[in-house]
This record gives structure tokens, C-alpha cells and sequence, in this order.
């Protein structure tokens, strides 16, 4: 698909955000070495003047403590070579063994976190491009033309896309990056996670959205920035929430936990999450499955053109899972006048969502985007809807191979709470469960994180993801986001691969 199929507006482009180093909150952050110093240390200082990456540093007449997760490990080691006394050694951290699985690997969450300090690309031997799950993205490669060119021209490549490809008059929305943050309610996360993900999103031009659990006052100040969700529970929902905003998303379904609707148990529900949802304190809130109200496409543009009366500018997503006609759904989506159909498969979902149906319920993401892309494309309407998809999209090669097999952009989630220090211990749906104050309502956890810290976070993880895209465009000869589009003849699947080989 050509870009200049669609035109981008040259005056809507806003400046990059600012870079802020922004070091974790917690005293000693993971790092995938490790530095031991022994007592033959006599602080001469050396290690500090001969490491590159910021490790070792000399306070008075002593040597502090190693910053162990800025080392850049084996491939590097002058310190330990260049050490008089022999008192350092370098060796994997032994906690890696103990955090992440096969799709958050330690070293993805390590990286992670150090493009959310830095705002650059990890240094060294962590892997931060793929995970060890065996299949879906982690088994896709790119055919690159050339290897890596270096001082790059970052203004020459667009990273922008619209979402608006109706002319229908309606909001000419355009987004920054080819990426806008996910559904997260208020009471599956906390507010200051909340807003920080929609001062961060308005930085990079973006969106995040409210997910089911209603619109906090809050998120007021970003209304431009703000998708608001109208989910099967309705909580939350009222005509005014619908007017601020430029986009309405319906959730008709998750691909976490398709057939089952959305769940807080009553352990997240404070005073405050009740309020706002219209429910009882401690009550635990199911959304039901499906929407009993939509039953045909028929049923589902009277949704549509229900939010469209109530706001005649904003445009209309529909989120849906993963089933095997998927593309009908996103036609029928397309019929009844949506302007995205967003993709949600089965990777993504928090620690909440139930270990059944995150592990054997909906279509894998991969397969869907070119099952709709292509379908779209044969009823001659794919330039007049976007695709987004979601469902574990957890780097910024992730990003880029759903783009490559068809979708426009992409939703992230659990990649922005990883940013913010998540380490994976799925216990988000207990109130207290989340040690780092992240996916809470408990108000004592939620004061570990500052609004300002976790933003410029954020800002500085897709900072370093935006740099990635555009290594990635430069290598397949490209300049702009939107030329990657279905570009299957870019991909190569090490399964089929390996069986061409053997054969």
C-alpha cells in the first residue's frame, strides 16, 4: 500500500518529546550482569575511568556501590581487565532466573526498563527485540536490505498516521507514532498510572483510553488525547463523557478473555472506583458477554449510529477478539459505518485475566491482521478503514511486523506498565497484589509513583521505540510508516523457513 494514499497533514506534525533520564524508583534496579567486588579493592578508581557506560563511580575515598544494570556485560569487560588489584568479576545477574516467562523474557522486561530511563536502545547483550515464546511475532524476522546506517536523518521519516479514512467530515484525527495506548479502566490501574499514560500519549500526539471503568475527572485536560470505551457494562458511560472526546471505542470483546466479559473483583473496588461506576463498595463487577442488545450487523449500526448522534464529529472504533471469521466481522464493522476495527488477540491481558482463557481462547494477532487486510482489500474497502491491533505487542519489532502484515498501527498496554517498573507477577487483580503501585487502587501503593516520573517514562520508552521504527524503515528501504503496510514480502517465518531447508 502506497502512503501517498493518504495525506498527511504537515502542519499537524508536533515536535518530539524531550528526553528526560528518568532512573528507577527503586534503589537497585534489575540489570541483566552483575559486578562483585572483592576486598582486594583498594578505590584507585580505575573501573571508573575506563567504563563507558556510567557502572563505577568514586565517592571520596571509596567506591560506591556498582550501577549494575548499565553494564553492557561480556562484550565490553574493561573493567574487570583493567582492574590492578583483580578484585572484579562479572557474571549473569541471578534474579533473571527468577523474573519474566517466555513472552516478557528478563531480558525484554531488562530492556524495557532501560529505554524507559533512557529514552535509547539498549547497549550490550540484552535481546530487546523478540521473546522465547516459540511462536507468534517472536518466530517472524525482517528481510532487511542493508545493514544499519549510522547518523540518521530522523526528520527525513514519518511515523504518523490517520485514523480517519472515511472523508466522512468527521475529526481528521492523525497520531504521532503508529501506536496509541489501550484500554485500562480506572480500578484495574491506578489514577496517577491512569493519567500518566494520557499526559504521555498527548506528548507523542497520540491516544490512551479510559477503558470500561468510566472517565475520571482527571483525564479532563487531555479530552483531545482520550479514547472513551462503551463496553458491555456500561459503567461509567453517560452521554457526556461520549461528547469530550474525538474517538469512541465499543468493546465487544477482549482477546484475552473472549466469551467471558470484563471482571473487577470487589477487592479493587475503593469508594472512588464505585462512585464512578455506579456500583456497591467491595462489590466484585462483571461486564456481561456479549452485548445482548447486538445480535446482527444490523443490530451493531444502530450502536454505531447512536454514538454518532451524540457526537456528530468524533469517529467510532470497534474492539473486537479474535474468532475464525474475523474478517466478516470487520466488513460488517465497515458496513455499519466504523472507522477502525481494532484487532485484540490472545497474547495480551494482564495478570487478571483468567490462565484459561489467556492460554486457549481467540485466533492468534499475527493470522488476523492478514486475514482482515486481505479480505478488506478483496471487497475493496481496506483504504477506507483502519486497522489497529492488540494483543501482545511488546516491542517496537512487534509494532513493526503487525504493520508489515497489514495492520495500520497497533495498542500496546503491558509494555507501557512495564515501563513504569512492572515485573510481571500477575497478581493485578488484587488490591494490594501490585508491589509496585502500578495496577492498585489501594491510595498508600498508589503514592510509590509520582505523575511526573511515570510520564516522562513513558515519554521516553516510545522515544526509543520511534527510533527503532525508523531503523527499520531505513533498512527495508522506506521512509515512511504507512509504505510497510502488508508487506508480507518483508517478512520471513523461521517455521517455514526451517521447513524449506529440511525438505
Amino acid at each position: 500500500m502506497k502512503a501517498e494514499a493518504y495525506k498527511i497533514d504537515p502542519t499537524a506534525i508536533h515536535a518530539l518529546p524531550r528526553i528526560v533520564r528518568t532512573p528507577d524508583r527503586f534503589r537497585n534496579a534489575i540489570g541483566k550482569y552483575r559486578l562483585r567486588r572483592s576486598n582486594a579493592c583498594v578505590a584507585c578508581g580505575k573501573c571508573a575511568e575506563v567504563c563507558p557506560c556510567g557502572v563505577h563511580k568514586k565517592k571520596l575515598k571509596k567506591m560506591a556501590t556498582p550501577k549494575h544494570y548499565l553494564c553492557v556485560g561480556f562484550g565490553c569487560n574493561k573493567c574487570v581487565e583493567e582492574c590492578p588489584e583483580k578484585a572484579l568479576s562479572l557474571e549473569l545477574n541471578p534474579v533473571t532466573k527468577v523474573i519474566g516467562d517466555s513472552r516478557w523474557t528478563p531480558d525484554l522486561l531488562i530492556s524495557t526498563w532501560y529505554m524507559a530511563e533512557t529514552g535509547q536502545i539498549p547497549p550490550g547483550g540484552v535481546e530487546y527485540k523478540t521473546g522465547d515464546s516459540g511462536g507468534g511475532f517472536d518466530r517472524l524476522r525482517f528481510n532487511f536490505l542493508k545493514e544499519p546506517s549510522q547518523d540518521l536523518d530522523m526528520e527525513k521519516f514519518s511515523t504518523r498516521i490517520p485514523l480517519n479514512r472515511a472523508d466522512d467530515g468527521r475529526h481528521d484525527v492523525q497520531i504521532g507514532l503508529p501506536v496509541y495506548g489501550g484500554g485500562m479502566s480506572y480500578g484495574s490501574i491506578s489514577l496517577t498510572t491512569m493519567v500518566s499514560r494520557a499526559r504521555a500519549w498527548q506528548a507523542w500526539d497520540s491516544f490512551t483510553c479510559t477503558g470500561e471503568g468510566g472517565y475520571p475527572e482527571a483525564l479532563h485536560p487531555y479530552d483531545d488525547h482520550v479514547i472513551t470505551q462503551v463496553a458491555t457494562g456500561l459503567f461509567g458511560v453517560r452521554e457526556e463523557t461520549i461528547q469530550r472526546v474525538r474517538i469512541i471505542e465499543f468493546k465487544y470483546a477482549q482477546g484475552a478473555k473472549p466469551g467471558l466479559g470484563g471482571h473487577l473483583l470487589g477487592d479493587k473496588v475503593t469508594p472512588e472506583v464505585a462512585k464512578m461506576r455506579e456500583a456497591v463498595t467491595g462489590s466484585s463487577l462483571f461486564s456481561p458477554f456479549p452485548f445482548h442488545s447486538v445480535y446482527s450487523v444490523e443490530d451493531h449500526k444502530k450502536h454505531i449510529d447512536w454514538i454518532k448522534e451524540i457526537n456528530p464529529k468524533a469517529l467510532v472504533s470497534v474492539k473486537v477478539s479474535t474468532p475464525t471469521d474475523v474478517d466478516m466481522v470487520a466488513v460488517g464493522s465497515y458496513y455499519a459505518g466504523a472507522h477502525i476495527i481494532h484487532l485484540d488477540g490472545s497474547y495480551g491481558g494482564t495478570g487478571a485475566a483468567p490462565e484459561i482463557a489467556k492460554k486457549n481462547i481467540a485466533m492468534p494477532i499475527e493470522y488476523a491482521i492478514v486475514k482482515v487486510h486481505n479480505f478488506l482489500k478483496e471487497e475493496g474497502v481496506r483504504d477506507k478503514m483502519t486497522v489497529i491491533a492488540s494483543g501482545g505487542i511488546r516491542t517496537a519489532y512487534d509494532v513493526a511486523k503487525a504493520i508489515a502484515l497489514g495492520a495500520d498501527g497497533v495498542v500496546t498496554g503491558t509494555s507501557e506498565m512495564v515501563a513504569l517498573g512492572c515485573i510481571r507477577c500477575k497478581n493485578c487483580e488484587s488490591g494490594r497484589g501490585c508491589t509496585r503501585g502500578i495496577a492498585t487502587t489501594d491510595p498508600e501503593l498508589s503514592e510509590l509513583m509520582t505523575l511526573d516520573w511515570a510520564t516522562q517514562r513513558l515519554i521516553n520508552m516510545f522515544a526509543a521505540w520511534r527510533v527503532q521504527l525508523v531503523e527499520i524503515l531505513d533498512r527495508l528501504g522506506m521512509t515512511d510508516i504507512r509504505e510497510l503496510v502488508g508487506r508480507t514480502d518483508c517478512l520471513t517465518h523461521l517455521d517455514y523457513e526451517a521447513s524449506e531447508n529440511s525438505a
